[in-house]
């Protein structure tokens, strides 16, 4: 089986006027089906640069990145475009959920940009399978404004699913979020991960890579670590001790 992500001496550099950055320098890794990896590291460490060349948002200087089996690092704008559609589902910290469009109908987005036209009462069969994926199947039809923001999320999470990608990738999905809204969005993770979906996922806080089965810390655009995570938090269990440790709050 091949891994969903090859990089191999993958390199980014950025020419600023006079100065060049090397956002990106030498990174060789794999991430194979199945996996819920964490992307971490501080301000400048190339993980954001990283995360856009992984969703063929940006194109590598040198080296190469196979996605599902595809040299990615090969592919003109329009190529990238269509592959970025078909294999790659994006969660983003803002929701990005159109204001005056239903649960349904964001749902749906991903779906008009096939090459493939779908029709649409398949669109709409396919939406609500991903929202009861999510849980949110019963809120369909409201508006973005008529949600809450985990419930906004699960949206977006929803709307990623949709075309059945080979690999999610989250940029800081809970950064918006409050604790309890946070563990039962990685709980919504976990869950899908179970169900054998590969999600990368880049965060700066450290509870919530815990909620991940691998993390990989950057500096200066070079992988500094990469290890399994070995105490990892079950969210279900965490959402528990939480609502416990808050009616005992209440009842104080």
């Amino acid at each position: 089986m091949n891994p969903v992500i090859q990089l191999d001496d993958l390199h980014k550099t950025y020419q600023t006027g006079e100065v060049e950055v090397k956002a990106v320098r030498g990174v060789t890794l794999q991430i194979q089906p199945g996996e819920f990896v964490a992307l971490m590291g501080a301000s400048g460490s190339g993980k954001s640069t990283l995360m856009n060349t992984l969703g063929c948002l940006d194109h590598p200087t040198a080296g190469k990145y196979l996605l599902d089996g595809v040299d990615v690092s090969q592919l003109d704008g329009d190529e990238r475009a269509d592959i970025r559609n078909r294999k790659i589902g994006f969660i983003f910290q803002g929701f990005n959920l159109l204001a005056r469009t239903s649960a349904l109908e964001n749902t749906e987005l991903p779906m008009l940009y096939q090459r493939h036209r779908i029709a649409g009462p398949e669109r709409h069969t396919h939406a609500l399978r991903a929202l009861e994926t999510v849980g949110l199947a019963q809120r369909a039809d409201h508006h973005p404004n008529q949600l809450s923001g985990g419930q906004q999320q699960r949206v977006a999470i929803a709307r990623a699913l949709v075309n059945q990608p080979a690999l999610l990738l989250a940029d800081e999905p809970t950064g918006n979020l409050d604790s309890q809204t946070s563990i039962e969005i990685m709980g919504v993770f976990q869950k899908l991960n179970d169900a054998g979906i590969t999600i990368v996922m880049v965060t700066h806080e450290l509870d919530i890579a815990s909620y991940t089965k691998r993390n990989i810390i950057l500096r200066d655009g070079k992988v500094l670590s990469d290890t399994p995570v070995t105490r990892r938090l079950n969210a279900e269990h965490e959402l528990a001790k939480l609502k416990q440790a808050q009616a005992e709050v209440k009842l104080a």
